[in-house]
């Protein structure tokens, strides 16, 4: 399950209704009723789904670079790895590593002391460039 608080506009996410699990975009989050509209099947269905069928997609190597970041080689080393997308870089430690990830932007850094998702990824990438992260 997600929490309502950390979904915004525009946020991808994993809907599941009748057992079939697909990924969709947040339209508009409901805070009263706690239901989230979800565009899902390219934009063409709109469903209000419960926070029970919503899931969150976990931040890892395959996310970052189905979202067009690439792997820095130069820039990574044993302990970490860099991943990059124009300005904006996640650098992503090895376990028992404090932080676990860095965020940069520009002159900004973000370290986050424990794993986040892609919803969580596209609301940082949101608050550092002011542009959401598709």
């Amino acid at each position: 399950m997600i929490s309502l608080h950390h979904l915004k506009a525009g946020d991808t996410v994993i809907t599941s209704y009748a057992g079939v699990e697909k990924p969709g975009k947040v339209l508009q989050v409901d805070h009263e009723e706690k239901k989230v509209l979800v565009t899902t099947d390219n934009d063409t269905n709109e469903f209000w789904y419960d926070l029970d069928n919503l899931y969150s997609i976990p931040l890892d190597e395959a996310t970052l670079l189905r979202l067009q970041f690439h792997v820095d080689t130069a820039q990574s080393n044993s302990s970490s790895k860099l991943y990059v997308r124009g300005p904006f870089s996640v650098r992503i430690y090895e376990n028992g590593n404090q932080p676990l990830l860095q965020l940069h932007y520009r002159d900004e850094t973000r370290n986050l002391n424990a794993p986040i998702t892609l919803n969580e990824l596209q609301n940082h990438y949101h608050g550092m460039t002011n542009f959401h992260l598709e």
